[in-house]
C-alpha cells in the first residue's frame, strides 16, 4: 500500500512538473519609456513639421473669402488664417503619434511630451536667463529686433490673447518640441536636436521679421532643453505663453 502511494505521489509530482515546462513564461512588464517618449525618429518628425504646415494651409484656404476693396484680408479673413495655422500645428501631431501606436488620445499627448512635471522653476529660470543674455547680446551687438505687428488685425484683444498666446503658445510647442524635437532627439545629440528643432522655428517668423530670427533661433533652442530637463512640454508652453504675452503688451 505504501508502495502505490508512493507511485501516485511521485506521478503527480512528474506532471507538475511537466505542466510547469509546458507553461507560458511569466511576461516581463515593460520598461519605462524614457527620453524622449516620441517613437517616431527623424525623418518622421521633419516630414510631419511639412506636412503641419500644407494642412495649415488648407485649413486657412476660407481666410481668402474675406477680403476687402484692395484685396487684403479682412479681420475675419485673418482670424481664420491664423487659426487654420494654429490647428495645422495640433492637429499633425496628434495624428502621428497616432499612427505610431498611440491608442488613446491621452496616450497621443504623453507621446508628445504633455505629462505632469515635478516644480521646475531652476530650470524655467535657467531658460529665460540663457534666452535674454543671448537676446540683450543680440541687440547691443548686432541690431534690434523687430517683428510685424500682427496683433491688431484679429480685433478684439480677448481674440488675440486666444490665438497668439493659447493657440501659438500650445500649438507650437506641441509642433515644435513635442513632435519635431522629440523625434530628431531620438537618433541626435541633444545639442543638435535642439539646434534643427529651434532653426526652424526661428525659420518660421522670418516672414513677420528677419531681424528677429536669431533671437527666436535661441528661445526655441532652450525650450527644447527645458523639455529635455523637466522632461515635459508644459514648462515651455508657459514660457512660451509669457513670452507672447509680452510681446502682446508691447505692441
Amino acid at each position: 500500500m505504501r508502495n502505490r502511494v508512493r507511485v501516485v505521489r511521485e506521478t503527480c509530482e512528474t506532471a507538475g512538473d511537466m505542466e510547469s515546462n509546458l507553461a507560458p513564461p511569466p511576461v516581463a512588464e515593460p520598461a519605462p519609456r524614457g527620453f524622449p517618449p516620441s517613437n517616431w525618429g527623424p525623418g518622421a518628425a521633419l516630414l510631419g513639421f511639412l506636412l503641419a504646415i500644407v494642412v495649415g494651409l488648407v485649413l486657412s484656404l476660407p481666410a481668402l473669402a474675406f477680403t476687402d476693396a484692395d484685396g487684403d484680408l479682412t479681420t475675419l479673413g485673418n482670424v481664420l488664417l491664423q487659426l487654420g495655422t494654429v490647428l495645422g500645428f495640433l492637429l499633425v501631431p496628434l495624428g502621428l503619434a497616432r499612427s505610431r501606436g498611440a491608442r488613446s488620445p491621452g496616450e497621443c499627448l504623453r507621446r508628445l511630451g504633455v505629462v505632469r512635471f515635478r516644480p521646475s522653476l531652476k530650470w524655467m529660470a535657467a531658460a529665460v536667463g540663457a534666452y535674454l543674455l543671448f537676446a540683450m547680446a543680440y541687440t547691443a551687438l548686432i541690431v534690434e529686433p523687430e517683428q510685424e505687428d500682427i496683433a491688431e488685425s484679429f480685433g478684439p484683444v480677448p481674440v488675440q490673447i486666444l490665438l497668439i498666446v493659447l493657440g501659438a503658445g500650445i500649438a507650437e510647442e506641441l509642433c515644435f518640441r513635442g513632435m519635431l524635437f522629440g523625434g530628431l532627439r531620438e537618433r541626435l545629440p541633444r545639442l543638435l536636436a535642439a539646434l534643427i528643432a529651434g532653426g526652424i522655428f526661428g525659420l518660421l517668423h522670418a516672414t513677420t521679421g528677419i531681424s528677429a530670427v536669431p533671437p527666436l533661433i535661441a528661445f526655441g533652442f532652450v525650450l527644447c532643453l527645458l523639455y529635455e530637463k523637466t522632461g515635459s512640454i508644459l514648462p515651455g508652453v508657459l514660457l512660451h505663453m509669457l513670452n507672447n504675452s509680452v510681446a502682446l503688451l508691447a505692441q
